[in-house]
């Protein structure tokens, strides 16, 4: 009998070589469906009658199973994950990039930790689970997604909103960027869970002035208009705020702490403290800028857009704060996703702190906010409780939170093992 340690390599290296690179258009067709029809393929493989679900949008394929628990009464278990990757040049690589190659003791390529690697674990564990005849403790609602990297509008928002009954009883969840080891000082190690994700805010800006001949003085220029509101923004520092999981995780480090001077302990994280810093206070930052269109004309309007993240509870603080940082002169319009959060207790996490311990001992889990954003955003409309928990023992030297996104994207194998066997023990005990 296969175990799941022994194929979740292959199924990951595998699921790489698919291209599901999203192409970011919020609602078109899009690449998931050949990565959800090979999930949906080898969950049928091991006995379950997987249901295969489009929105709208031709190509964003979506695959949900449900494995029936002992206790039919228990809230179920959403463990959930995304098909779709953000986009990744092979001229920048050293391998490429959608090969999935397995060397030098990684799993190499776009998506390997975000998030791949998880959906090969949860894959492995299932099929393993419906070839036994494992009768999990409750519902376990296994759920592979479209379009989380563009906000879930035709993945995770479409089935919340049109198929809530895949979800039906699910009261807690399971998914990305949590459970990864860290080591922090000379204490034992630590695994983060993430208990709360800041919200996200995107800005549309415009500045207008009067169009004009290049050659001739202007006062009414948008374009210098909108460059002095950016500048203003890029030295803008939004007011830091010590939130719930960012206490309890300085608290837990280890290190000297002093919550009236929290960077201080942050800057000793190592290659931790760039994801945590951002979670001490909101940010905007500027990502596209788009103005003109000859050399010699002054254009009537000048545009760009801001990524904006919030601390939970900071909406509106934070839409006043940046319209008086911008200035009148600047047009806004906003989109956004709420910030959620929960606490870091619970018979979940207490299974979780179990079955990690089991396969390192002497092992602690510690909470965390992620400063981005993930489908857990959508499935809080259910009222479903959420902790980012995809388990994987790592190098210290690896500077893990650099993969997301990043070129060389990678993942040890040994780690890819640790975490099946991880989230086998869970799966078993939630």
């Amino acid at each position: 009998m296969t175990l799941p340690e022994d194929e979740v390599v292959t199924l990951a290296s595998e699921l790489i070589a698919i291209d599901t690179t999203n192409p970011g258009t919020y609602g078109g067709p899009g690449p998931e469906r050949a990565g959800a029809e090979y999930v949906a393929a080898k969950l049928a493989e091991a006995g379950f009658d997987p249901e295969y679900v489009e929105s709208g949008a031709p190509g964003r394929g979506n695959v949900v199973v449900r494995l029936p628990g002992a206790d039919p009464g228990r809230g179920a278990l959403l463990v959930h994950g995304h098909l779709d990757v953000v986009a990744a040049d092979p001229a920048d690589w050293s391998v490429h990039p959608f090969s999935g190659e397995v060397r030098d003791g990684y799993v190499w390529g776009r998506g390997a930790v975000d998030m791949k690697g998880m959906l090969a674990m949860t894959l492995a564990v299932a099929r393993h689970f419906k070839r036994t005849g494992v009768v999990p403790p409750r519902d376990l609602i296994f759920a592979y997604l479209a379009d989380e990297e563009a906000g879930g509008v035709v993945g995770a928002q479409w089935l919340v909103e049109h198929r809530p009954d895949l979800f039906a009883g699910a009261t807690e969840a399971i998914s990305e960027v949590g459970g990864f080891s860290v080591q922090l000082g000379d204490g034992p190690r630590a695994y983060l869970v993430e208990t709360a994700e800041k919200g996200s805010m995107w800005l549309r800006l415009a500045a207008r002035g009067t169009a004009g001949h290049g050659s001739l003085l202007h006062t009414d220029n948008p374009i210098a208009k909108l460059a002095a509101a950016l500048d203003r923004l890029d030295r803008h520092r939004f007011p830091m705020i010590l939130t719930d999981p960012v206490r309890e995780l300085l608290e837990g480090s280890g290190l000297p702490f002093d919550p009236a001077d929290p960077e201080a302990t942050v800057a000793k994280l190592g290659h931790l403290s760039r994801l945590i810093e951002a979670t001490l206070r909101d940010t905007a930052t500027v990502t596209i800028v788009d103005a003109g269109y000859k050399s010699n004309v002054v254009p009537s309007i000048a545009r760009a857009e801001v990524d904006g993240r919030t601390l939970p509870g900071r909406d509106e603080a934070f839409r006043a704060e940046l319209g008086a940082v911008l200035g009148p002169d600047i047009e806004v319009e906003w989109s956004s996703l709420p910030a959620v959060r929960t606490t870091f207790d619970g018979d979940l996490v207490a299974a979780m702190a179990a079955a990690t311990a089991a396969e390192d001992p002497g092992s602690r889990l510690l909470p965390y906010m992620l400063p981005a954003g993930t489908d857990a955003k959508s499935f809080a409309r259910l009222g479903i409780r959420h902790f980012g928990f995809a388990p994987l023992r790592l190098p210290p030297e690896l500077d893990f939170t650099a993969l997301f996104h990043g070129v060389d994207e990678r993942v040890p194998v040994d780690a890819l093992r640790f975490g099946v066997r991880v989230l086998d023990r869970l799966l078993r005990s939630c």
